[in-house]
């Protein structure tokens, strides 16, 4: 009898990765120290540090089979981008030996001119940097064939702007840590000298075989199905959610996990999502920079363990019409360097002043920055989901749960909170069932920024997107709100006394929620009257990615980055552009993919049919029959092909007009005509689906995607 391999997660978690236990390990104990000091408290590394790293970090990597290394960093294509070098060095005698100095792992010089700029450096300006990060561990990427060590890094262009997503990260840690340890010190907390943006991202995606995948071009081509029509069965039956693992997707679910874990990656849950075929894998918070790097891995490897099973995975946020879309659930926190998780509030919420300020700051933040939040989802895939009934609206809230909001409630009518409402517990009413801890609020899916205990929830965001850019604008937004909070708490409070700062706290968050207290919302996101409540609070309604992508450059944007050094307004303009070239490209890849797929494979196959049809009728008149079921099946058919051959002349004439020269004006063609465009092809093309007989259509369709699979 075959017997089941054990795994022991402790004895490998992070042995692929060059962290704290293998530096201490293998450095001196001085260079050791002052690692630990750039890790933990920032502090500069010097050249003889960086010597020893380079050499322990050789040693370790080549132990374990890498024969290069690679800086690994985060262009503006929201991806992620390496060119390998070897540790091998010719030497006189005509052999080699293995070096990899200190200068090699600070700095990188692969060429920037083919990533995106946004007008930051022109094609022929192609010199750029990478630099080590070394508050983000080094890891090893496995290969039949070998291996290599990956160094997390930034990457800037020769004049020194950052042309990535990591740079701009890290120091919107720094801005947002500054802000918040002033915070503190204020209220009396002099032994914190370092808070940390924490954050654990939820990763929806769908399974497919790869043997479908690769029967359908508009999969290949644009990560989602450009065609395809409703399946009898859709998610109705709710009998996805939690329900049994497939046993392929599960093998593949638990190997891609082993991976994780040897790279140190904690990832904690994994279950069967809404739709069908869809599924999620979450970890545990970490530090942002760390988080994101980690989130990308998990992507990368979610994608490279696949084949293996002959399994294909769709990142997309709305790979499939019809049913659930995916999106990366990004749970944001911050925490001391002393132990404290500031937005962990104990039963007794009214009573703790430095909870309800840090969380009054992020009220705050969203209600000043609803576009910029909104921005940090824009995507062209993700506005097939926000709104949806699956998604978050596009429309920016916050919910609190109702004890929460009771006490704010309180704060902002009588500038203090007496109270809080019980959590209590709850009786299930069989004797063997236990009885359970309630918490003090429901939950609300239908928000996009939800408190969820001990952290804020953003369920916006797109499954297919770095969470680097959506963090960079939470931990500044956040660090303006506790700047300017901060400033008012320092000029209310009548002493140093703590009397004195619990009251000009109150103060000031009594200010905020009568200020911004107009993006708290309970209630149901997806009913009809909130767009129009929403409009009389004021709040923004962006809903499309065009619609926000223009306010990045406007409204004070690009000088709150640059206020608080997290981006320089050349540099802001440039995401803009990017994000505007990103989505036009998209757009214009998937309306060429619809007009091919439906001028070669649909029409000819709804024509083929009819010819069968045709000539049937004929046969019938030979003989003296008629066939008026027939007759009218053709007529039907006919008039569908009329109607998709007019969506594809006319799709064909909007993808030849670009809308002019700038990219900004392509994107607006894209949304306004292009778009339009292609969803009457491909209404044409689905109603001709249900039409032509399953043998003939040229395509692999919904219901053997989704359901045609092993248990």
């Amino acid at each position: 009898m075959a017997t089941t391999p054990t795994l022991d997660i402790e004895a490998i978690f992070g042995e692929n990765t060059f962290g704290l236990t293998e530096m201490k390990n293998r450095l001196p104990k001085s260079a050791y120290k002052s690692l630990v000091g750039t890790i933990e408290r920032g502090e500069r590394i010097n050249a003889d540090v960086a010597d020893a790293v380079a050499m322990a970090m050789k040693e370790w990597a080549m132990e374990k089979g890498a024969t290069h290394y690679t800086h690994w960093f985060q262009p503006l294509t929201g991806s992620t981008a390496e060119k390998h070098d070897s540790f091998i060095t010719p030497n006189k005698g005509g052999g080699a030996v293995t070096e990899f100095s200190g200068k090699e792992l600070i700095q990188g010089e692969p060429d920037a001119s083919s990533f995106p700029s946004g007008g930051l450096r022109q094609t022929f300006e192609a010199r750029g940097y990478t630099a080590w990060d070394p508050t983000s561990p080094a890891f090893i990427v496995e290969n039949p064939h070998g291996s290599y060590l990956a160094i997390p890094t930034a990457f800037a262009s020769w004049t020194g702007e950052a042309l990535d997503n990591k740079t701009q990260l890290l120091r919107s840690m720094d801005a947002l840590s500054k802000q918040a340890v002033r915070a503190l010190r204020v209220m009396g907390h002099k032994d914190v000298n370092k808070v940390t943006a924490t954050v654990g991202d939820e990763q929806e995606y769908f399974v497919i075989d790869s043997e479908l995948y690769q029967q359908r071009l508009d999969l290949q081509m644009t990560g989602r199905t450009l065609f395809g029509a409703k399946p009898p069965r859709g998610q109705e039956m709710d009998d996805h959610y939690f329900g049994s693992i497939p046993s392929r997707v599960l093998s593949y679910m638990m190997a891609v996990e082993k991976e994780l874990y040897r790279l140190g990656i904690p990832v904690k849950t994994r279950h069967n999502e809404v739709a069908p075929s869809q599924y999620e894998i979450a970890p545990l918070f970490e530090s942002a920079n760390v988080a994101v790097d980690h989130q990308l891995l998990t992507m990368i490897t979610l994608r490279r363990f696949a084949s293996r099973f002959g399994l294909t995975i769709l990142m997309h946020e709305k790979p499939f019409a019809g049913v659930n879309g995916s999106g990366k659930h990004n749970n944001w926190s911050m925490g001391t360097d002393t132990g404290l998780n500031l937005l962990e509030p104990t039963d007794e919420p009214h009573e703790e002043a430095r909870f309800q300020f840090f969380c009054a700051a992020v009220i705050r933040a969203v209600y000043k920055h609803q576009d910029l939040l909104r921005l940090a989802a824009a995507t062209a895939g993700n506005d097939h989901r926000l709104g949806a009934n699956e998604a978050p609206p596009a429309i920016m809230s916050i919910f609190l749960g109702s004890q929460l909001t009771d006490v704010f409630e309180q704060l902002a009518g009588k500038g203090e909170a007496t109270s809080s409402k019980s959590a209590g517990t709850m009786k299930l009413g069989a004797d063997v069932l236990p009885t359970l801890p309630r918490h003090s609020g429901d939950r609300n899916r239908t928000s996009p920024f939800a408190f969820t205990g001990n952290k804020f929830e953003f369920r916006a965001l797109g499954s297919s997107q770095s969470p680097s850019m959506s963090n960079t604008i939470l931990n500044t937004i956040v660090a303006e709100s506790l700047d300017e909070m901060t400033t008012l708490l320092e000029e209310r409070r009548a002493s140093k006394s703590k009397k004195a700062t619990i009251a000009g706290i109150e103060s000031v968050v009594q200010d905020v929620i009568n200020e911004c207290g107009a993006i708290l919302f309970d209630g149901d996101g997806y009913s009809p009257e909130w767009p129009i409540e929403a409009e009389k609070r004021g709040l923004l309604n962006l809903k499309t990615t065009v619609d926000a992508i223009e306010r990045m450059g406007k409204h004070g944007n690009p000088e709150l980055f640059e206020r608080y050094a997290v981006m320089t307004v050349p540099e802001v303009v440039s995401r803009q552009e990017v994000m505007f070239e990103q989505y036009f490209m998209t757009i214009n890849i998937e309306a060429e993919t619809t007009e091919r797929m439906a001028r070669t494979m649909l029409f000819p196959a709804g024509s083929r049919y009819l010819a069968d049809l045709a000539a049937t009728l004929d046969s019938g008149d030979e003989v003296g029959l008629s066939f008026p079921g027939i007759k009218e099946t053709a007529e039907e058919l006919s008039q569908v092909l009329t109607d998709l051959r007019a969506a594809i002349v006319e799709l064909s004439k909007q993808n030849r007009e670009l809308g002019g020269d700038e990219v900004h004006d392509k994107a607006y063609h894209m949304r306004d005509n292009v778009i339009p465009a292609m969803n009457a092809v491909r209404e044409a093309a689905d109603r001709l689906e249900v039409l032509v007989p399953r043998d003939e259509w040229p395509l692999p369709t919904y219901q053997e995607i989704l359901f045609d699979k092993e248990a």
